[in-house]
């Protein structure tokens, strides 16, 4: 189960809507960039900058944000629930495109900068739940959600070819 609350101000200030489905466009329900805080229950979100899941993102994992940060404050245009089983995680990250090269089995999240890993991954399958992979080592720059059972053979095809250096699983929620 996932609910999202979003709040047209900050500090869950202001008229408020609450979904508990994928929402691709909050202008046909009137909210088109007016969200500026956000309470998460259960499963996480994540939120879009434009509709139909495009643009900037932001994950949130269950809890209560105040502010969405000035990057995407008042710019949320499409909300999209993660379902899928975010218990035991895994994911193998491989060298080369086309799951080639040296391989890594990674159930935690983990910071590739400080090993042999770092900059170097072009490809991953990922067996179970839902990651979050970044290209710095703080979990800023370029993003991207892997989803249970993807296959990525290629990370051109998203920009992101030998520039992982930190990735984590998202957290599954306890749906209070």
């Amino acid at each position: 189960m996932g609910k999202i609350i979003i709040y047209e101000h900050v500090y869950f200030q202001g008229l408020s809507k609450e979904f508990t489905t994928d929402i691709a466009s909050l202008p046909d329900v009137g909210w088109n960039d007016i969200v500026s805080s956000v309470k998460v229950i259960g499963q996480p979100w994540v939120v879009y900058e434009h509709v139909n899941y495009t643009g900037k993102f932001m994950v949130l994992e269950e809890g209560e944000y105040s502010t969405v940060g000035k990057d995407m404050n008042d710019k949320i245009s499409s909300l999209q629930l993660i379902t899928d089983n975010l218990h035991n995680p895994q994911i193998t990250l491989y060298e080369h495109v086309e799951y080639k090269g040296r391989s890594k089995v990674v159930t935690e999240a983990t910071s590739l900068a400080a090993g042999d890993f770092d900059d170097i991954i072009s490809s991953h399958q990922v067996q179970r739940g839902a990651w979050l992979l970044c290209e710095n080592s703080d979990g800023s720059g370029i993003q991207y959600i892997a989803r249970e059972h993807e296959e990525l053979p290629n990370y051109n095809a998203i920009n992101f070819n030998d520039k992982l250096s930190f990735l984590r699983p998202l957290r599954p929620g306890h749906g209070r």
